[in-house]
Parts: structure tokens; sequence; C-alpha cells
């Protein structure tokens, strides 16, 4: 955005600030500019978007019209909507950010539908383990389905333990979930019913080519795979093999294409393969492995 914010006029308006933005953003090569200027101004103004859409006439306060220009600013140097609204929704479930974060995606939702699939009795004290947790998205989805269930959450990263500890208490599961600071060898407990992990499995030499999204905001630990992006699958292997109760299963979340290698690895730390899933775009998201 080549302007400042402080070049917005005093009398701007809704559907002002719209062209212009749009405009700003189309010049930073972000899709769809029309409609991310739309949630932009939206959000400045701390209204719905049916709101930018039905009062393009309205005048929008100069101390407003700086806001926007300043998120505007921000999301055409690529930084996300989710980042600028500082929280995103998961299994219908809000779930605040930080830099030290990974950026919850729906595709990770797949990890949710399998496990749920697989548990007979939602009512069960059932014991889970969360690998790589950030905010805490994908335990703390499965606990808001599972009324008796307790977990712990797994992460390197002691800003994103903090993040998933405060996402438990907003969302009221923090007598259920607990979170420590740990690598993939964490010393914990066995015996857990669930095991779940979205680890880094992006390889070294491909996370420059990710989009600006991704690359630019979410943290490199939680993308950076090693070499061929299957490092954390092999140190998972040996500690869900440690883990694991004699009738749980694992779900880990896998890039495009690495099933069968994940497979292979998690094989050869004495686990069996008890299915994949796909994600909505067909895209094999979800080893499932037992012992």
């Amino acid at each position: 955005m080549s302007a400042a914010p402080s070049s917005i006029a005093a009398t701007a308006t809704i559907g002002g600030l719209l062209a212009e933005i749009a405009a700003r953003l189309n010049a930073a090569g972000i899709a769809e500019p029309r409609r991310e200027a739309r949630l932009v101004v939206a959000l400045g103004l701390e209204v719905d978007p049916s709101v930018v859409m039905g009062w393009p006439e309205r005048a929008v306060a100069p101390e407003a019209a700086a806001t926007i220009g300043r998120l505007a600013a921000r999301r055409a140097r690529g930084e996300p909507l989710s980042r600028l609204r500082g929280k995103r929704e998961f299994w219908s479930l809000d779930f605040a950010l930080s830099a030290e974060t990974l950026d919850p995606r729906p595709d990770s939702e797949t990890l949710i539908e399998a496990a749920l699939a697989d548990i007979a009795d939602r009512g069960a004290a059932l014991r889970i383990v969360d690998f790589g947790t950030g905010t805490g998205c994908l335990l703390l989805a499965l606990l808001s389905e599972l009324p008796r269930a307790r977990g712990i959450g797994i992460d390197i990263s002691p800003g994103a333990v903090a993040v998933a500890c405060s996402n438990a208490a907003a969302l009221k599961l923090d007598r259920r979930a607990a979170f420590r600071r740990g690598g993939w060898d964490a010393r914990i407990e066995g015996g857990a019913d669930v095991i779940l992990a979205n680890p880094p499995y992006i390889p070294t030499s491909e996370i420059g080519r990710l989009a600006p999204e991704v690359a630019g905001f979410d943290p490199p630990m939680a993308l950076n795979g090693g070499p061929d992006g299957l490092d954390a699958y092999r140190a998972l292997g040996p500690a869900i093999r440690r883990l694991l109760a004699r009738s749980g299963r694992a779900y880990l979340e896998i890039g495009a294409g690495q099933g069968p290698q994940v497979a292979r690895i998690l094989a050869e730390s004495g686990l069996r393969i008890a299915g994949m899933r796909i994600d909505l775009a067909g895209i094999e998201r979800c080893v499932i492995a037992t012992l």
C-alpha cells in the first residue's frame, strides 16, 4: 500500500474506502480484491460485512478510516485476514492466534472427523494427547465433542502453549485440557486413547515457494519438516508406539502425496496403518495408526 493511512480523507465514505482499498489490494496482487476490501472495511468498522455492502454512502469517522487504512496496508503486504482479526474459526469455534502459532486450516478438520468416526462412545472418559498443539485447535475441538474426555497438548514453543491455554479458558475447556512445553519425545504418561498431531511437513527447500500468507506469517518451526518434510514423523513414530493404549488410535496430518512414505515410517516404528482420510479437496490428509 503506497499511501499512508493518514491520506484517507476525513470525509471518507464506506463506498469510497471500498474502491480505494480494492484498487490497492489489486495492485498488490491480492486475489478477489473487492471481496477482501469489504472484509477489511468491515473489520475496521467492527460491523458485519453486510453493513458494508448495504450502506456505501455512510460516512466514516477519521479515526475509523485511519484504522481501516492500517489494516489495508497489512493486507496488501500479504498478511492473512485471520491474523488481522487475531483469530481463526476452526470446527465452528474461535481460536486466538499469535506469531508463535500456525494459522489453523480447514483441511486439519479432517483429523477431527476421522477421530469422531472411530469413537463409538462419545461419553467415554477418553485420554487425548495432541503433539504440536499450536493454538490447541485439534485438542479443544475434539474435547468440545467428547464431554468426559481429557487431554494434554504439547508444543515446543512457550508462546504457543500460552495461546492454547488462553483458548482453552475462553472455550471453557480448561478444566479438561492442559498444555505444556515439550517436543515429540515429551515425557508424558502412556495409555492415550487418541493421539493427534499436525507436525511440520513442508520440505525445507519448498518453504520459500509457499503462498506469502503462509511463508511470511506462519512460524517457520511449524512448517519446516526437514530436507524431505518427514523428520517429525520419524520422531513421532516411537513416541506414538510408547504412548498409545492397546485399543487407541493416532491421527496424523500429512502433506499432499506423503501418505505412502509416512505409512512406511510409522510401520517401521511398530505401528499398523488403519487407514487414510481425504480432505475436502480429495487429498490424503490424515494417516490413522494403531498398535
